[in-house]
């Protein structure tokens, strides 16, 4: 299974209709495939233009080391040193915090990740659940 455009544009319409419930600042959000590559991005009116390297920083952290963003902030304050290896085995494109989220089939299978960014980590996770959940898929924050 790999996640369609429509799942992928579904993430993020409802990842941004859940911030704006929430009262959020102006999101980001991309969806990466299994193998790390774009599969959708949008930024809200009024996101700083710079969200895309943030947004898919912690989507690619998440797909490329099979770890979502909340395991890979607590890799990191545990062992800096292998992140920070990591991060340079990727060419500096890791973004290890919470936003990063694995995205699963029904069979456990990561099939990519979504990456949120714009208000606090953990009000990204809160909004990219939303979407995710929105998409039939399992998300892992």
């Amino acid at each position: 299974m790999a996640v369609t455009l429509e799942q992928a544009r579904t993430m993020i319409a409802e990842t941004f209709k859940k911030g704006h419930e929430l009262g959020l600042k102006p999101l980001s959000a991309v969806v990466l495939d299994a193998g790390g590559h774009v599969q959708a991005f949008e930024r809200e009116d009024g996101a700083a233009p710079g969200r895309f390297g943030i947004a898919h920083g912690k989507a690619y952290g998440a797909v490329m080391l099979g770890m979502a963003g909340r395991a890979q902030m607590a890799r990191a304050e545990q062992q800096a040193y292998f992140m920070a290896a990591m991060n340079g085995v990727y060419g500096g494109a890791v973004v290890p915090v919470p936003g990063g989220l694995l995205l699963r089939d029904d069979a456990g299978v990561v099939i990519g990740a979504l990456g949120v960014t714009g208000d606090t980590s953990d009000n990204d996770v809160k909004a990219a659940l939303a979407g995710i959940e929105a998409a039939g898929l399992k998300g892992e924050e």
